[in-house]
């Protein structure tokens, strides 16, 4: 069973998801809302860790801010990475404006970053607007 550490957009509550169920739209425990697994997930420092490191599926994060042109640019693909992939990979997106100390951690300097991480570790990396053959590198 693909699990993931989510916590909710509206309440914050950690909820343990299966991907696999994603079909389902599965549902926060503590409030109702739904999951959209669909489509880029926001994770924060916070829950960096809970989510992307401790995930049984791999994950691709989109490091971002949003004053950046190319971060934009690269945003539909990744839209149609969620949706395609949706209950094997789940995609991510961590501001990093809003998360200083992730972005520290990875030695992020310079954004759009894409990193795929397995088992807790970033496996792959790519920097920039990388395109539709830029990820699909990084999903090999």
């Amino acid at each position: 069973m693909p699990n993931v550490n989510l916590a909710c957009q509206f309440c914050g509550q950690i909820n343990k998801v299966d991907l696999s169920r994603h079909d389902q739209r599965p549902k926060c425990a503590a409030c109702g809302k739904p999951f959209l697994l669909d489509r880029p997930v926001k994770v924060s420092e916070e829950h960096f860790d809970t989510t992307v490191l401790r995930a049984d599926v791999p994950v691709l994060v989109d490091f971002y801010a949003d004053w950046c042109g190319p971060c934009h640019m690269m945003a539909p693909l990744l839209d149609e990475i969620a949706s395609q992939k949706a209950g094997e990979l789940l995609v991510a997106k961590v501001d990093t404006d809003r998360s200083p100390a992730v972005s520290g951690r990875y030695g992020i300097r310079s954004v759009p970053f894409f990193g795929r991480f397995e088992g807790g570790q970033m496996v792959k990396t790519a920097v920039g607007a990388v395109g539709r053959e830029g990820l699909a590198e990084l999903m090999k």
